[in-house]
């Protein structure tokens, strides 16, 4: 941490927080954002998000009372070497810049494209997250990779006196939510529903999927009632997942809305899942979930609150095609870096928290 002290900020009306991030990472958020929304009840905090952020927040309970959308822009929730629209870019600044922030935090990764970019908007303080390469803030704290990702976030909000609260839900769900899930599944479930999720963004991540089905089949035969959640870009193995199943399962691949996803994964007793965006979104939600986890990713994606969650972790670093060495670097392999992980050990986990 800088040498800035850890003191509440006097006289703040309103807070910027830039995080233009997927799914997941936007529940690691959840708790900062509360603990800001907490130190700073009367502030208006502003989310500067991508399009999905401003639709899922749209009518949600939520410690954000806007969403700001970014446009691409490379290093800031685009890719470094993605094309820029600089007039749209300096327009978003502009209007940022006439918001007269009180408060502005970089929490979107090491800043070195984000603290430059952050600094712009002209905050009376700038805080957040620096690596050892990016410009300092006003405030902040060292970046490092891996460390907790909720807790390094909550320590950012400190930075401005924001303490942890403990909130029973970091995310609301609605009755939209609860309706869309239902018209999927009507009400009311005679038996306890499990949530698959096999897929991932990265493959190596990915548990096999005939171990997702073994698993299915050792939950559906104490009496569960089985689902397989994927995009539709996973549809492949979700397929993969049933038909390797004995027992019915139902597919969910372009079923639900992100928002109908909540009213699901809330209905659900437990969900088993990779470490991706709908294993992160249940236990904002409070459901009971079996991660299954690649070493590092453990360390950083693990939730504050354990009661309700169980993992499972590969210790597997070498790629499993070529031998090489996978932590700072990747192979061009896609193999599963998580067949170590077995389904005895999944299976006890899942049922404990059934029971």
């Amino acid at each position: 941490m800088s040498d800035g002290a850890r003191a509440i900020v006097p006289d703040v009306e309103s807070i910027a927080v830039l995080r233009p991030s997927a799914v997941g990472d936007f529940m690691f958020v959840l708790p900062a954002l509360h603990a800001l929304k907490q130190a700073y009840p009367a502030a208006h905090l502003t989310y500067i998000g991508k399009p999905w952020h401003a639709q899922f927040l749209q009518g949600r309970p939520a410690p954000v009372d806007e969403v700001a959308v970014i446009p691409p822009c490379p290093g800031v929730g685009a890719a470094v070497d993605a094309q820029m629209d600089r007039p749209a870019v300096q327009s978003f600044i502009d209007g940022m810049q006439r918001k007269e922030f009180d408060l502005a935090f970089q929490v979107y990764g090491g800043g070195r494209y984000a603290n430059p970019f952050l600094k712009q908007f002209g905050a009376r303080l700038a805080l957040g997250l620096k690596a050892a390469d990016a410009e300092p803030l006003d405030r902040w704290i060292p970046f490092g990779s891996p460390q907790n990702r909720r807790l390094q976030l909550l320590e950012a909000a400190a930075l401005a006196g924001a303490n942890v609260v403990r909130i029973e839900h970091d995310l609301a769900v609605t009755e939209n939510d609860r309706q869309e899930a239902r018209r999927v599944l009507p009400s009311p479930l005679s038996r306890p529903l499990v949530t698959l999720q096999p897929g991932a963004s990265d493959p190596r991540r990915c548990w096999p999927a005939a171990r997702f089905a073994a698993l299915g089949d050792a939950l559906a035969a104490t009496g569960a009632l089985v689902a397989v959640n994927g995009t539709e870009a996973e549809a492949p193995i979700v397929r993969a997942v049933i038909d390797g199943m004995r027992h019915p399962a139902i597919d969910l691949c372009g079923k639900l809305s992100l928002g109908g996803l909540c009213g699901w994964l809330e209905r659900s007793a437990l969900v088993v899942s990779n470490d991706t965006g709908p294993l992160h979104l249940a236990l904002a939600i409070g459901t009971p979930c079996v991660g299954i986890y690649w070493l590092t990713n453990l360390i950083e994606s693990a939730p504050l609150a354990q009661r309700m969650h169980r993992s499972a972790m590969s210790v597997r670093i070498h790629c499993p095609v070529c031998g090489e060495t996978n932590l700072t670097t990747r192979c061009p392999h896609d193999a599963s870096f998580l067949d170590t992980v077995t389904v005895e050990e999944v299976v006890d986990s899942a049922l404990e928290l059934l029971r």
